[in-house]
């Protein structure tokens, strides 16, 4: 069995984003040799997340608000995280409901998915690098 890890960084300048890392992945898997098992991808930092959807901007502007509803930014007091100094709370649970990591199977080389499925960084507290866990077993 093979195994292959690599990480990918971003740096997003502003506060949130959806950033789908599809090709990145599907480029590391390439790189792995691997062509039947399995491909794991978590964000290495608890403000950030990494997801499956679709890759549809209607559903990332309804994430954004849904997110921004059940964790508003604003009042940063309304967090008692945020009393260390922090002023990302709400980034934390955030975090919480979009999930740390997907796991894919790996079939013939590819990415086993379904329609639609893309992989996805979501970014909740951005301004400095974060990196994200790409792990790859097989053969």
């Amino acid at each position: 069995m093979k195994s292959y890890r690599k990480e990918l960084w971003f740096n997003v300048p502003g506060r949130r984003a959806f950033i789908n890392i599809t090709p990145q992945v599907e480029e590391t898997l390439a790189e792995s040799g691997v062509s039947e098992g399995l491909v794991l991808v978590n964000a290495m930092h608890i403000t950030a997340s990494v997801f499956i959807n679709d890759d549809e901007s209607g559903l990332h502007q309804d994430y954004e608000r849904w997110l921004e509803g059940l964790a508003p930014h604003e009042p940063r007091s309304a967090y008692k995280h945020n009393r260390t100094g922090e002023d990302n709370g709400d980034a934390h649970l955030k975090r919480q409901v979009m999930g740390r990591e997907v796991v894919v199977a790996v079939t013939k080389g590819l990415l086993d998915f379904g329609p639609w499925e893309q992989i996805f960084y979501g970014e909740f507290d951005g301004g400095r690098r974060k990196r994200v866990l790409v792990k790859i077993i097989g053969e």
